[in-house]
Formats: C-alpha cells, sequence, structure tokens
C-alpha cells in the first residue's frame, strides 16, 4: 500500500450540513484505520487551519458552505497539502448552482430550465413560464436543504422567502417527473448508475437521511447502451465544470425517456445513506477499496 503519511479527515465544519458531514467523516476516518492509515479527525469550526500544516494530505468529508465551495480548498492550495475531491474552481462552480447551469447551457448539457428568483420577481410570471409544479431552491446549498416544491399559482413568494434563508441566490426550476437518478464519479470512471425512488413526494432530506423507505435501484432500469451513454455525458458534464478526482452527478428523467443533467456534488456523503458508495459497491468495489482510491488521487492542483 502507498505510503499515505499522516492524513487529516476534514468533517463537520461550519455549514448547515453539518450533521451530516460529522457522520460521512466519522466513516471516512474509520475505514482509514481499518486500513492501516494514520488517520484523525479534523474539524475546522474548531480548530485553526494552520494546524493541518503538521499532516501530509488531506480527505475532503465537508459538505456545504466552507467545505465544498472552493474556500478550503484554496486553504489547502497556499499550504500546498495535497487534498482530495476538486479544485477551487470546480468546487466553487460546482456549489453555485445557478452558475453550472449557465456553464451547462453554454456547453450544450441538457438542464431543466430554470430562471434566478429576486425579492422583486414577477412571481407569477415565473410560475407562468416555469409550469407547475416547480422547485425552488437555494443555489448554494445542499441536501435538498431549503427546497420547496410549488404545486399550485401563487406559492413561489413563499418558497422563495424559505430558500433565501439560506441562500441570497434563489432559482426556479422545471419540473421533470420520470425519474430521479445519480452516478458517481471515480477518477477517470462512471460508477453504475442508481435511481432513486423516494416514499416522499420528492427526495429531500428527510428522504435521503432520516428515512429508511427510500428505495434505491442499481441495476437502475436502463438499457445497458442507455446507461453507458448517460454515463459518458455524466464524466463530461463534470469535467465541464472542471470536477475532478471524484464526484457525483444527479440527472433526471422525463415521461419520454429525455434526461436532464440537475447538478453536481463535488464532495458527496459518505454515510450508510450515501450514494456513492451505492455506486462504487455495484461495481464490485468496497467500501474501504473507495475510500482508499479517493484518497489516492488526492493531489495539490
Amino acid at each position: 500500500m502507498k505510503n499515505f503519511g499522516k492524513v487529516a479527515v476534514l468533517l463537520g465544519g461550519k455549514s448547515a450540513e453539518r450533521a451530516i458531514s460529522l457522520n460521512s467523516g466519522g466513516a471516512v476516518l474509520a475505514s482509514l484505520r481499518r486500513s492501516g492509515i494514520n488517520a484523525e479527525a479534523f474539524d475546522p469550526a474548531e480548530k485553526p487551519l494552520h494546524d493541518l500544516e503538521s499532516f501530509d494530505r488531506v480527505f475532503i468529508a465537508l459538505h456545504g458552505c466552507f467545505g465544498e465551495d472552493g474556500t478550503i480548498q484554496g486553504a489547502l492550495e497556499l499550504m500546498g497539502i495535497p487534498y482530495t475531491g476538486s479544485g477551487v474552481m470546480a468546487s466553487s462552480v460546482g456549489m453555485d448552482k445557478w452558475r453550472t447551469k449557465l456553464i451547462w447551457q453554454a456547453a450544450g448539457v441538457a438542464t431543466p430550465r430554470f430562471e434566478l428568483v429576486q425579492e422583486n420577481s414577477d412571481f407569477a410570471a415565473i410560475e407562468q413560464n416555469l409550469g407547475l409544479p416547480l422547485f425552488v431552491k437555494p443555489a448554494n446549498e445542499g441536501s435538498s436543504i431549503g427546497i420547496s416544491k410549488v404545486k399550485q399559482a401563487g406559492g413561489l413568494r413563499a418558497a422563495f422567502a424559505e430558500a433565501a434563508k439560506y441562500d441570497p441566490l434563489v432559482i426556479a426550476e422545471q419540473f421533470v417527473g420520470g425519474g430521479e437518478y445519480t452516478v458517481g464519479i471515480l477518477g477517470d470512471r462512471a460508477l453504475p448508475i442508481i435511481r432513486i425512488i423516494p416514499a416522499n413526494e420528492f427526495y429531500d432530506y428527510e428522504a435521503k437521511y432520516l428515512r429508511d423507505d427510500t428505495q434505491y435501484l442499481c441495476p437502475c432500469g436502463l438499457s445497458i447502451e442507455t446507461e453507458k451513454k448517460i454515463q459518458a455525458e455524466a464524466l463530461q458534464a463534470f469535467r465541464v465544470l472542471g470536477g475532478s478526482g471524484w464526484g457525483r452527478v444527479d440527472f433526471l428523467m422525463d415521461a419520454a425517456g429525455k434526461y436532464y443533467f440537475l447538478e453536481v456534488n463535488t464532495s458527496p456523503g459518505m454515510t450508510d445513506h450515501s450514494l456513492v458508495p451505492m455506486g462504487a459497491k455495484a461495481a464490485g468495489i468496497s467500501f474501504d477499496d473507495l475510500v482508499l482510491q479517493i484518497l489516492e488521487l488526492a493531489d495539490v492542483k
């Protein structure tokens, strides 16, 4: 096994996803120790970042702001410490759903129609343009925090107010109702696609982390040819944003079988409900091997 030296597992942090990050980081830390790696937990909300200078490599298990948005990546770049996942630009852009969509549009990547929503927006016109139902979400938050499904005319204003609690940048997005899917990225390969069937109305925070009745189908039910095509396009959609190392690309499919890429996650969850470990397992990669492969890909961007 490669000598990774002393490894810091970044977990916790200051974002709204702190609790999830503690779970992810705890699972990663336990895995590294099972593999004989000299690893320690490091919570940047509780320790000064310059303490990381005593480590040889960093596994980022932070989610949300100040961990997934390029800020911690920039600090690690300045210190010259190799770290897992994407670099500063891709992390920052990937965290911002609005700018991700703008780049995808420019690159010809299919994504659901959307509009930026502000306090002075014409809410009725947005509802009319995108149709109902539609989704409203903070542009810079993860784990479905602050997201709402607007099903009745006049509901956009309240959904905007809820999303704006978490981020000043809010987007409204076309509803695509043929199925929710995700594909993990590991190095230069796309992992098997997973179809997500929530018991809730959509794949919200509760369905992701608290419920045990969310269904995850892998094989996902798509034809082999369709799956290979989407995997290749997901990898390209990830790379268009500058993504590297590992990550996850979510997409939706409509009733006619057309798919739309929804967003990327440059620091995916590693909990017992998490999707990248599920996809890796379907590809014959154990959780411990997945963690080691991610760590192997760590570098200074």
